[in-house]
């Protein structure tokens, strides 16, 4: 029974799996059944056989991380059945390649940081602009180039409210930064809850489960700086109110705040980076199923995929789902599994990113001499008249040193996010003519007011899912925070030292252990 399930298959399949996959299968079902094979390829009994369903920043992210803790001998496919990047995508203008997915990193995100040292990558130039925000009738804030204006501004719009905020999300983000800490001396967490619990204590529980408006009011933030400022940022990076779960709106905010940067070369050269460094075997297909298998006590996972060619399979001893399992975003079954294992509640939130060559019309904002409209990005308030939440004049991902932004008269690239696809007559009170249009849409970020359950990290012994970190909150470095989550839970697990998951009063035991 033990060679059925795999030789049935191999013979059921349009074609063959691949040499590779096929010799990994039979490594695995030989190591779970507790045997010993001599083969061309060396075996260790110590490192796990993983597969890991995803290439975008957490797939790769952990990918990395898995080969980091267990040794360069663990074996690793990434299965991904479009680009490398995922969500971080470019697309081509005039021979420039532009960002039209995750476009910022904030400075604090040290990951990130991280990972763009190890890789030889760089920063990409700053270009210098000045943003807005727009009622839909007028601007009602405007930045300019002075700093100590800029303040005066805010203070004499909506008093102190702008500290208060400050106030409020430095003390988020410090409690946050415990994590690198933690992560550092090896410690993981089984759910997301326990993790929110050892950086901010109920506190930071509780944030998931009240709107980022409340938690403002409480702190003495106005209702006005609410709906003008907290709704134009929110609208602007998750394309939802003020509604939205307090913790998502301080990441989301701490990144409002100046201080971010991008990859020169695309943001997805992160993730194509990780996997080459990993030298992990990136299959280009699409996951379809995985089922549990066992002998002799042991886990193993059967996955199976769809390519251009057909269907193959291939068995694990580890998986890790790095793609959403919620309603309309999965089409992965799980089989086998007690209780079973099926999509998560909630729903995914579309954001249609225009990226538009065109000329601006700045009669619609209220400067009918386009000589004069002085900024490069617009946020927008809540307001039923308005028919897209942000726009911005965007940089190519490669800047050189004779770089200059266009003119406000001249045509330009601009990046548009709306809800829905803008169609001519909205197109038309944008830009006065336009060059190109191309348009993509994303399930970019959960609809944080579809649910309030944050999906669990331990699908099965050693089945994770890491996308659930998107229903606390979503972004580039929490996707890489949950991934070297999962890869240092993995690895804890597979090695039994459990004092190193789900401790208690752990910034006394970090310290202690300095």
């Amino acid at each position: 029974m033990l060679w059925g399930p795999l030789c049935t298959h191999c013979v059921s399949l349009r074609k063959q799996p691949p040499a590779d996959l096929l010799l990994r299968s039979v490594v695995a079902v030989v190591k779970a059944a507790g045997m010993f094979v001599i083969s061309n390829r060396p075996i260790s009994l110590a490192s796990p056989l993983a597969a890991v369903v995803g290439a975008g920043i957490g797939g790769s992210a952990v990918a990395y991380f898995l080969q980091q803790h267990f040794g360069p001998q663990v074996q690793l496919d990434v299965y991904e059945k479009g680009s490398e990047g995922g969500r971080l995508a470019t697309l081509i203008v005039n021979k420039q390649q532009y960002e039209c997915g995750g476009a910022s990193i904030h400075s604090l995100s040290l990951h990130m940081q991280d990972f763009v040292k190890l890789l030889g990558l760089k920063h990409r130039r700053e270009v210098a602009g000045k943003s807005a925000i727009f009622s839909g009738e007028q601007f009602v804030l405007e930045e300019t180039d002075w700093y100590l204006l800029n303040l005066f501004r805010l203070w004499w719009h909506y008093g102190i409210s702008f500290l208060r905020l400050q106030m409020w999300v430095e003390e988020v983000m410090e409690k946050f930064m415990r994590i690198y800490k933690y992560q550092a001396h090896g410690y993981a967490f089984s759910n997301l809850e326990e993790l929110l619990r050892s950086l901010g204590g109920e506190t930071f529980i509780n944030m998931t489960q009240r709107s980022v408006a409340e938690s403002l009011l409480e702190v003495g933030v106005t209702q006005r700086f609410i709906d003008d400022v907290i709704a134009a940022v929110l609208r602007s990076s998750y394309g939802q109110s003020v509604l939205v779960p307090a913790f998502a709106g301080a990441m989301s905010l701490a990144g409002a705040q100046g201080n971010t940067w991008a990859v020169e070369g695309g943001n997805k050269l992160v993730c194509s980076g990780l996997l080459k460094l990993t030298k992990a075997n990136v299959i280009q297909a699409r996951v379809t199923d995985v089922s549990l298998h066992s002998s002799d006590g042991k886990a193993l996972y059967q996955v199976r995929y769809e390519d251009d060619e057909g269907q193959g399979s291939a068995f694990y001893d580890m998986v890790v789902i790095a793609t959403p399992l919620h309603s309309g975003r999965s089409n992965i079954t799980f089989e086998n599994f007690d209780p079973p294992i099926t999509d998560f509640p909630g729903s995914f939130h579309p954001t249609i990113t225009s990226v538009i060559h065109g000329y601006l019309n700045s009669s619609y904002f209220g400067f009918p001499d386009p000589k004069l409209f002085p900024f490069t990005s617009v946020l927008t308030t809540d307001s039923p008249d308005l028919f897209f939440k942000a726009m911005d004049n965007i940089c190519p991902v490669n800047i050189s040193g004779a770089f200059r932004r266009k003119q406000p008269q001249e045509a330009a690239i601009w990046r548009v996010l709306s809800q829905q696809p803008l169609d001519k007559q909205q197109l038309k009170t944008l830009f006065r003519s336009y060059y190109s249009v191309q348009v993509t849409e994303w399930q970019a970020y959960p609809h944080y007011d579809s649910t309030k359950s944050i999906p669990p990290i331990i699908l099965h012994d050693n089945l994770f899912y890491l996308n659930g970190v998107e229903w606390v909150a979503s972004s580039m470095e929490m996707a890489a925070v949950a991934a070297k989550n999962v890869a240092l839970l993995a690895y804890n697990r597979w090695y039994q030292d459990l004092e190193k998951i789900d401790q208690k009063d752990l910034m006394h035991k970090v310290k202690t252990e300095l």
